[in-house]
């Protein structure tokens, strides 16, 4: 038996959570929203209109852009994002912790006799 736990914010519908915080972490990290479209196998275009609905939803600007130029653009984030960021990081960790250890405590007493079937195989009868 195996946990898995999804979190996310929502306002009228979902604002943010792990997919927008890995984004932002890695602008954060490398200094463009290309690159860390790039790495995460996105189009700088989607990576692009995420932000925009990120920040619309939010009410705050989530990056500071960089025109180009000698040493060239790119983007950091604002002080806003690196504070949502580290608090929405510190709650999902919290969380998963809390979520964790309830299943641990959980698990033989309520789920001990469920068996696990691995891919491919019938479930017996």
């Amino acid at each position: 038996m195996k946990l898995r736990v999804k979190i996310w914010l929502e306002r009228d519908g979902k604002v943010f959570g792990d997919g927008a915080a890995d984004l932002l972490e890695r602008v954060r990290r490398l200094g463009s929203l290309r690159r860390a479209a790039l790495e995460l196998g996105m189009s700088y275009a989607q990576a692009w209109q995420l932000v925009r609905d990120l920040e619309s939803r939010l009410g705050f600007p989530l990056l500071e852009r960089r025109v180009g130029g000698r040493g060239g653009g790119g983007s950091g984030l604002t002080p806003a994002a690196v504070s949502l960021l580290e608090r929405y990081r510190a709650f999902r960790r919290e969380s998963q912790d809390f979520v964790e250890d309830s299943f641990r405590r959980h698990l033989a007493s309520t789920f001990g006799d469920y068996q696990v079937i691995p891919p491919g195989q019938r479930n017996p009868r």
